[in-house]
């Protein structure tokens, strides 16, 4: 998060200091330029002063050794143009300014309306091109000829360069200490957020004794951590008094259960017409089914507070637990298959794999009137295949709900908690147990990532 805030806060800061910099350094390039332009215009009204004196006096060679010198001195050569566009006078031999098209306009500017044209060139570094100055020599309707200097830039754009770097190292200094500045801002403001964000996802994964910081970063994030500690201890506090009603329910239940059990089968004795004992056989069913239910809500309350994931090595896991299987189906007349590949490694759930792995195949022997139970698996993925009556679409959506039983089984022992807790104990472990198809038949599908390092669930 420190770096995403300095990449959306750097460019912002950049964009501010190139808002301020572009007409900084345009003003500067204007400056330049016109300073240039003021010291040349300068020179060529000094030698169209003394041209208009010599052209008086007819007498050139004073003013013809005065530009020679300029030029050798400045590099800048200069040129006397009559008004009939002939040279008069120039620094350097072959030097003849006219064959310049910026040239001509200016001289047509300045010989026909004696005015002096505008300069054409603006100093940016990437204009190569020559200032141009052309002065009168006289004014109005007696302008006689022009002076004509063309002067080299390279000085000009290296001076305009040398101030744009200054104000580049000006602009950027402060540019650094901002951000140097905003790195450990940054740091003291997002440190609470980052813990506040580790806290959530300890609190998402079942650790409910985690609390986020309440003493550093900014008052509004302290308050939210404050208010993040209060939800957890109210939550926590919660099912905390659910565990326990269930768990102390269920004690408190055992010891009734219990004596009325021993009552029920005390009373066998003195049961001796035919629908007495029908009725005596189903109040020892009813109460072992509510022993069952107790024993299953003791289970699944251990099971919700476990919280801990661990890599598991299905040839082991499978090793265990095979030989009670195969003595289950032999029980049952069913024949029972593993083709799982060696080597799978899946992140066991709380509770163990195992013991989801034994109600998957448990269902699949008693309920499912099957011939046949498959355990399969790749990588990642464990089936359990059966070819018995299946379900439906509608109960195979149902059948992971708690105390779902379908219609056909309600004879059958059972809480129809088995799958329900199966289903919540693999998604705790960031995994998924679907129902689907078989045709014939029921595919309960355990989909667990192969991850070789324990994870909170």
């Amino acid at each position: 998060m420190l770096r995403r805030l300095l990449v959306i806060t750097v460019p912002l800061l950049v964009a501010l200091v190139a808002a301020l910099g572009i007409p900084l350094a345009s003003a500067v390039v204007q400056r330049e330029t016109q300073t240039t332009y003021l010291d040349r215009l300068g020179d060529a009204s000094r030698f169209a002063s003394l041209g208009e004196s010599a052209l008086q006096s007819g007498r050139l060679e004073a003013l013809s050794q005065e530009i020679q010198r300029y030029d050798h001195l400045y590099d800048i050569p200069v040129a006397l143009i009559s008004a009939d566009k002939g040279i008069v006078l120039t620094s350097r031999q072959g030097f003849d300014p006219s064959a310049d098209p910026e040239v001509t306009r200016a001289l047509n500017t300045a010989l026909n309306g004696g005015v002096r044209p505008e300069p054409g060139y603006t100093g940016w570094p990437w204009r190569t091109g020559p200032l141009v100055v052309v002065e009168p020599v006289g004014r109005d309707s007696e302008v006689v000829a022009a002076v004509v200097t063309i002067s080299p830039t390279r000085g000009l754009r290296t001076e305009v360069l040398r101030q744009w770097g200054l104000m580049a190292l000006a602009g950027l200094a402060p540019m650094l200490a901002v951000v140097a500045a905003a790195w450990p801002m940054s740091r003291w403001v997002l440190r609470p957020v980052s813990r506040l964000d580790e806290a959530t996802a300890a609190v998402a994964q079942g650790n409910l004794d985690v609390r986020a910081d309440e003493v550093g970063g900014p008052p509004e994030l302290r308050r939210l951590a404050k208010s993040f500690n209060t939800m957890v201890d109210v939550v926590g506090r919660a099912l905390n008094r659910q565990r326990a009603f269930v768990a102390d329910a269920s004690h408190q239940l055992r010891n009734p259960l219990a004596s009325l059990r021993l009552a029920v089968d005390n009373l066998e004795p003195h049961v001796r017409d035919e629908h007495g004992r029908e009725a005596h056989q189903i109040a020892v069913d009813e109460a072992e089914e509510m022993g069952r239910v107790l024993d299953t809500l003791l289970a699944a309350t251990r099971l919700d507070s476990a919280r801990r994931t661990e890599p598991v090595e299905i040839d082991q896991l499978l090793a265990t637990h095979r030989p009670g299987w195969q003595a289950l189906a032999s029980m049952a007349g069913v024949r029972l298959r593993v083709d799982v590949p060696a080597g799978l490694t899946m992140q066991e759930p709380p509770g163990g794999l195992g013991s989801v792995l034994d109600e998957l195949v448990s269902n699949a022997i008693r309920l499912a009137g099957a011939s046949e139970v498959v355990v399969t698996g790749k990588p990642g993925e464990l089936h359990v295949i059966d070819d018995g009556d299946g379900l439906g679409d509608e109960e195979r959506e149902l059948a992971l709900q708690r105390f779902w039983r379908a219609t056909k089984h309600q004879n059958i022992a059972g809480t129809g908690l088995g799958l329900a807790i199966c289903a919540e104990l693999i998604e705790s472990a960031g995994g998924t147990l679907t129902l689907h198809d078989a045709g014939p038949g029921l595919d309960a599908k355990i989909s667990l990532s192969a991850s070789r390092s324990g994870t909170s669930a």
